[in-house]
């Protein structure tokens, strides 16, 4: 059970507070994020800068060499990754939209990352059933549609080494998680794998109120 004590309700001050306090003012992730608040209500689907420095660290702490992203939008989360890789790393971004996916490589290219990144436009489903049983990853992060993210887990985990991580975001999806009159299809795709990882004794895992809600699954 969880303990009333051990958590806080964040307001605005309390949040700015937390962003200041890390490493989160990158001045080419600060212009994307301009960039792609001029987007409108769409620009909600970037991730926020401290997930964004914490995917980072997790991706170096692990020592990650490959990742594979499901959902790229403009870029921000896969900037954050790549860079944590070492120089021959590799990253794989599967995304559906050329428009949003256009910024995202101009930003490559000025962070440098341009070489380590490849883009695959599609059905992220269909990408990933086609890929080669042996060709793994290290680290893993799934921002996309979420009807879809029970797939994109099954067909991540069995690519994944020993030891990665799978990092999942929007699992508390506003809060709407919790509320049994939410019976959307997304909703009910992200409750049902949050009940399912949950359960699931191939990894280890822990649900964690970061941003929107962000899932880290170790495979054992």
């Amino acid at each position: 059970m969880a303990s009333a004590n051990k958590f806080l309700t964040l307001n605005t001050r309390l949040y700015d507070y937390v962003v200041a306090h890390g490493h989160n003012a990158d001045p080419l992730l600060r212009e994307l994020a301009e960039e792609t608040s001029k987007l409108g209500a769409l620009s909600t689907m970037q991730i926020a800068p401290e997930q964004g420095t914490f995917m980072g660290l997790l991706a170096r702490v692990i020592g990650a060499r490959s990742a594979i992203e499901v959902g790229t939008f403009t870029g921000y989360s896969s900037i954050c990754v790549a860079r944590a890789l070492p120089p021959e790393g590799r990253m794989l971004c599967l995304d559906m939209s050329d428009e949003w996916t256009s910024i995202a490589r101009r930003y490559w290219e000025r962070a440098g990352l341009a070489g380590k990144i490849t883009l695959k436009l599609g059905p992220a489903a269909e990408t990933l059933g086609a890929m080669p049983a042996a060709e793994t990853f290290d680290f893993a992060f799934i921002d996309a549609d979420k009807e879809n993210y029970r797939l994109y887990y099954e067909e991540i985990l069995k690519r994944l080494r020993r030891d990665g991580l799978i990092l999942i975001d929007n699992v508390l999806w506003n809060g709407q998680v919790v509320d049994e009159n939410d019976q959307t299809s997304s909703t009910r795709a992200i409750r049902e794998l949050n009940d399912f990882i949950a359960r699931d004794e191939r990894v280890d895992a822990v649900l964690l109120p970061v941003a929107d809600g962000l899932t880290l699954a170790r495979k054992k």
